[in-house]
């Protein structure tokens, strides 16, 4: 059972612990509080766990302090919407904010190579606009003798060309516990001159030891990648271990699955998975349209497969885009053959921009006296 507070109710407040101390005279009762940080308003939440399901929700929704009283329903009981019961608040980072009705493009390198390209990466989205991307510091790879990312080494020059050019946030790879320390030394040692938010890749999906880690600290937001060969639950109470560790500001990602259907394209598109998950969680979604393609093949329309499947997940109300480009795919040292040139850069904005206000105008309809269901 999950209590939600009025926004105007403050966590230490004598009204919150009044509500704590009823929930404890259960037996085998315990409390949880958790203050949630949204995009738009925070958010006091007590959790009560145990034997809860013979407790009345009617004391506590006579509390005046007191918004709702949501049973759980759901297995993932931090992220989860419990029936749309709980709000999804999203949460704001480096001046960004992200929640399920926001949008941003990560563009950018899918692995860091040299300077040069950083550089030039970072000064094409500059001049676009865009302040949030993507660059591979530690890279796990099939092969032990494929290239596995330049690591920490690389870190102080990258957080620096971002600074330049004004990118708040890039979403960054981690495969080891050692890796948060890494990267937030060289955030403080640089001078934050921008944001990272660690992403577990899809081969991590089930690190339970790494998601209880990066969950354990709540400077850095997490971006979590759906496993590539488990189901979508399996993915969502693995994203849990993130929450319940205390890290709650999360962006959901689809990237495809692992599985010979989705051949010609490297993974099988599971981006129809968008309202799902927007649904049963709490959290913003992402949509990796790179990963799930694999190349850079073109259809007899003109347009790009992952411009195709990437508006599959726009239209379908994804929250976040992240794609791979490369000034130079040639010299890439990770997943080349399927990154975009950065002279497509504008016609991948335009075609989201198209995408995205078709999808507005669904909802607007929906919203409408014309709504049909």
């Amino acid at each position: 059972m999950i209590i939600v507070m009025k926004a105007d109710v403050p966590s230490d407040s004598p009204e919150v612990r009044r509500v704590i101390d009823l929930a404890q005279n259960f037996p085998g009762v315990t409390t949880e509080l958790h203050q949630i940080q949204g995009a738009t308003r925070s958010l006091t939440e007590i959790y009560l766990l145990g034997p809860t399901g013979v407790i009345p929700t009617q004391p506590f929704e006579e509390f005046e302090c007191v918004e709702k009283v949501v049973r759980i329903t759901e297995k993932f009981r931090s992220i989860g919407r419990h029936g749309g019961g709980l709000e999804a608040v999203g949460f704001e980072y480096k001046g960004v904010q992200f929640s399920q009705d926001s949008f941003h493009l990560f563009p950018g390198l899918c692995a860091v190579d040299s300077p040069e390209n950083v550089d030039a990466m970072f000064a094409a989205l500059a001049q676009h606009g865009i302040v949030t991307s993507r660059a591979g510091a530690y890279k796990p790879r099939t092969s032990p003798y494929d290239f596995q990312g330049r690591g920490a080494a690389c870190l102080p020059s990258l957080f620096d060309t971002a600074g330049k050019h004004g990118i708040r946030i890039i979403s960054m790879e981690v495969t080891h516990e050692s890796h948060l320390d890494e990267i937030q030394e060289a955030l403080a040692a640089a001078g934050h001159p921008t944001g990272v938010i660690v992403q577990i890749g899809t081969r991590n999906a089930q690190n339970f030891e790494l998601l209880k880690a990066v969950g354990q600290q709540t400077e850095l937001p997490v971006l979590f990648k759906r496993g590539m060969g488990i189901t979508l639950e399996e993915s969502l109470n693995a994203c849990e271990y993130v929450a319940s560790g205390g890290n709650r500001r999360i962006l959901f990602c689809l990237r495809g699955m692992k599985t010979q259907l989705g051949e010609p394209h490297r993974n099988l598109v599971d981006f129809a998975h968008v309202p799902v998950v927007k649904r049963l969680t709490r959290l913003p979604v992402c949509i990796d349209p790179s990963h799930s393609v694999g190349s850079r093949t073109r259809a007899p329309d003109g347009l790009l497969d992952v411009f195709h499947i990437t508006a599959q997940g726009v239209i379908a109300g994804a929250n976040a885009v992240l794609v791979d480009f490369h000034p130079r795919p040639e010299e890439a040292l990770c997943d080349g053959p399927q990154a975009l040139l950065l002279e497509e850069l504008p016609r991948l904005i335009e075609d989201v921009r198209i995408v995205r206000e078709a999808y507005q105008a669904r909802i607007e309809r929906v919203a409408g006296p014309a709504a049909d269901g």
